[in-house]
């Protein structure tokens, strides 16, 4: 059984998916290609998706390597950079199957917190904004992160 931080990360994950599938899921054709930053490069509703997508992919793997050890991600990592490669990579999907997407990636970054100890939560690893932080810090992170993000397009796209 999951210890309480465990359970906590764990709820605000589930939480999260559950607001972003639902503001997402509204959206109109419209909706989707509404600005949400205007950069540069602007990104669309569509494109927030999309890191959403890509953050989460790679956020699980550099907390996968904490939790084995690791150090995370290397020092100097240009997670701009990063994200204009991955805005590109992605730029072909539809806003739906970014949806799909997100939503497997998010229920396996779930799936591996579950099975985190406590203990494990206290591994200290490099975030790419961060810097150097334990796990529980990094997979809160990924929650905040959806977060801040969401309340700043519905603002813009509703």
């Amino acid at each position: 059984m999951p210890g309480p931080r465990v359970s906590e990360i764990t709820a605000r994950l589930e939480k999260g998916l559950l607001k972003t599938q639902e503001k997402f899921g509204s959206l109109s054709a419209e909706g989707w290609r509404a600005p949400v930053y205007d950069g540069p490069p602007p990104w669309t509703a569509r494109d927030l998706a999309a890191h959403f997508y890509s953050a989460e992919v790679h956020l699980l793997l550099m907390a996968r390597d904490v939790a084995a050890g690791g150090p995370g991600v290397a020092e100097g990592f240009d997670y701009d950079g990063f994200n204009a490669q991955e805005q590109q990579r992605l730029a072909g999907m539809a806003p739906q199957e970014v949806l799909a997407s997100l939503a497997e990636a998010r229920s396996a970054t779930i799936e591996f917190t579950r099975a985190l100890s406590e203990e494990q939560l206290d591994l200290v690893g490099r975030h790419p904004a961060l810097g150097p932080v334990s796990l529980e810090v990094m997979l809160v992170a990924i929650y905040g992160h959806q977060l801040m993000h969401m309340r700043e397009a519905m603002a813009r796209v509703g």
